[in-house]
């Protein structure tokens, strides 16, 4: 893998490490370099996983042995452009469009792993009409509970065995991440972890306008539209987040 490659460069966000990246630059790697990451995989970071990889060794060495994890989230751009100006925000949804813009010219295919099989079968019907002649070698819903070692394998062996170049894994954080760098090394395919954007991108779920998400006011969109679930998450992820970027930045002054 290129994990010395110095387009993988990464900078601290609350003692985690995040890839320094953009999308322009990040699509270049993998144009160029896709073969030298297959069997490694990406995580897409935000706030929320920053703060758990922080109070979580094992979680931490989740994002930190990645072969990328690319800034979702806004303040990870944020805090990162003061170390690499040119470091931007690389979301999940944007990123897959990206990916499947590109396909055709390359010949890539792609698995598709987790969530329900209904958001598959509208993600399906909406990516074979936006993305003509995109290849899909292979869709499996999640099964809501963790795998056993034998099944973990023989999910290789099907990503595998259907040629998939790309296995999209949504799951949600931190399932997704801690299932993957299990099956690190595992597979001739590059993982990515999507979280919710199987959702997004079918149409089942509403995304964030632009100017929103350019604003860093992603997280109020999803406030809005899910309070109950996600008041309380927001409210002490952020709190984190911020009480340990002023930490962390205190502690780096000494």
């Amino acid at each position: 893998m290129l994990l010395k490659d110095p387009r993988l460069a990464r900078v601290d966000v609350i003692g985690v490490p995040i890839t320094a990246t953009n999308m322009g630059d990040f699509m270049l790697l993998l144009s160029s370099s896709l073969d030298g990451l297959r069997g490694g995989y990406i995580c897409v970071s935000n706030a929320h996983a920053c703060v758990m990889a922080h109070d979580d060794p094992v979680y931490w060495a989740c994002q930190a042995e990645s072969v990328a994890s690319i800034p979702d989230g806004k303040p990870l751009s944020v805090v990162g452009r003061k170390k690499v100006p040119t470091m931007e925000r690389v979301t999940g949804p944007d990123l897959m469009r990206e990916v499947f813009a590109a396909s055709a010219a390359h010949g890539w295919n792609h698995f598709f792993y987790g969530d329900r099989q209904e958001t598959l079968d509208a993600l399906r019907a909406v990516l074979e009409h936006e993305y003509p002649g995109i290849k899909i070698c292979g869709m499996e819903p999640s099964v809501f509970r963790p795998l056993s070692d034998a099944e973990k394998d023989e999910l290789c062996v099907r990503v595998d065995q259907a040629g998939a170049d790309f296995c999209w894994v949504a799951l949600g954080a931190p399932r997704q991440e801690m299932l993957m760098h299990d099956l690190n090394g595992c597979s001739k395919s590059l993982m990515v972890g999507v979280g919710g954007a199987f959702k997004v991108l079918a149409g089942l779920v509403p995304e964030a306008p632009r100017w929103m998400q350019d604003a860093g006011l992603e997280w109020f969109y999803r406030l809005v539209q899910e309070p109950g679930r996600l008041f309380k998450r927001y409210a002490i992820t952020n709190t984190k987040f911020i009480w340990y970027q002023l930490t962390n930045a205190k502690r780096k002054e000494r």
